[in-house]
């Protein structure tokens, strides 16, 4: 038998979250899609406060937003440098590298009736640095489909966790909480289930300086105020029958500060502590209405390692098996990028992308767009 040729590509990923870039290279080869090699580095202080106020209207936007996105290419590029260093591979070993960008705005069927996403990334610049192919733009071609252009991940869940005959769900608690609910019949389904990280994260920093909370352990020595949560619970999305998704542009600071304005006495730690179990509520809630037999949960993105948020899981979800990726082989950092990996070789190769069961899209369609190097 010949021997396997690797096929590598590479994924990156700068999440809702805003707490830095994950890249990973991997070999699309393998039949799970193997990584070999990851890298990350933090968005410095000043392009991460400026890709957080782009979030909302504010002057000279256009100008301000093609200076964030070439700022934010180069550190791209830092980040494939070191994946091919790492790796001992020349830029020309690489077939494509899949770059998801920032997204600033979502909002998919809005407004005309079509809507639109918009991530914030320079690939030409990002093809020219790095001499590699690029692939961007992953969502814009399912909106204009008629989708929501996410969540785009469980399609890649499915080939990585999927178990036949058993079914299995997937949550990334990144910025924002999304789940994948892989059927036992082998159909996948998924959607945004509202606010991940990015509340418990903003309120950290606001109160104690720190980018987010370590472990949940702020959050952990606060309790839960049963009438906020109520007050925050009672959110028209979190209603929505899926297709759905969501994103800054509804759970902003602003979203919270006006709940926050009839509990001016509460004590930061306890809306700490209400902001955990409102992640936790939702995505459990979610879970039950929707995949009621699962029995093992597997969570990813940077939520993964907060320890209070997963013993909340745990504690809503009684006979559910909460997991991490890590245990199936892909640490929880790692599993977006790779997602994106897998999706640029899904382009290259001209095969779907997105699956329109997820996001109400006409049909399957080939997502992302093509920089040559």
């Amino acid at each position: 038998m010949a021997d396997r040729r690797a096929r590598w590509f590479i994924g990156l990923m700068s999440g809702t979250s805003l707490d830095g870039i994950d890249g990973v290279l991997v070999d699309v080869s393998t039949p799970k899609c193997a990584v070999a090699q990851h890298a990350s580095a933090p968005l410095a202080p000043e392009l991460k406060a400026e890709l957080l106020a782009l979030n909302t209207r504010g002057s000279d936007e256009l100008h301000r937003a093609q200076r964030a996105a070439n700022a934010l290419a180069r550190a791209y590029a830092e980040v494939v440098q070191r994946l091919l260093t790492q790796a001992r591979l020349p830029a020309a070993a690489i077939e494509a590298l899949g770059a998801h960008g920032q997204t600033v705005r979502h909002q998919p069927q809005a407004l005309d009736g079509t809507g639109y996403t918009l991530q914030l990334n320079s690939p030409a610049l990002l093809a020219e640095l790095t001499g590699i192919t690029v692939v961007a733009d992953f969502r814009s071609r399912d909106v204009a489909a008629g989708g929501q252009g996410a969540p785009l991940v469980p399609a890649f869940h499915q080939s990585v966790f999927g178990v036949p005959g058993e079914p299995v769900a997937v949550l990334n608690l990144g910025g924002m909480a999304n789940l994948s609910l892989l059927h036992a019949d082998g159909s996948v389904s998924g959607f945004d289930c509202g606010p991940g990280n990015v509340l418990i994260d903003h309120w950290c920093q606001r109160h104690t300086g720190r980018p987010w909370d370590a472990d949940g352990a702020w959050a952990a020595s606060g309790k839960v105020l049963p009438v906020l949560l109520q007050e925050l619970l009672a959110e028209p999305y979190f209603a929505l029958a899926p297709p759905k998704s969501t994103g800054r542009d509804l759970f902003h600071p602003r979203w919270l500060l006006q709940h926050l304005a009839r509990h001016a006495d509460a004590r930061a730690e306890d809306v700490q502590a209400t902001l955990s179990e409102l992640t936790a509520q939702v995505c459990a809630a979610d879970l039950l209405r929707h995949a009621p037999t699962t029995r093992a949960l597997i969570v990813c993105g940077g939520g993964a390692y907060n320890r209070h948020l997963m013993a909340r899981l745990q504690a809503r979800l009684p006979t559910c098996e909460v997991q991490t990726s890590a245990r199936h082989g892909l640490p929880p950092e790692q599993v977006e990028a790779a997602a994106f990996a897998w999706l640029a070789w899904r382009c290259i190769e001209r095969l779907p992308g997105n699956l329109p069961a997820v996001t109400g899209a006409r049909g399957a369609r080939v997502l992302g767009a093509i920089y040559p190097a």
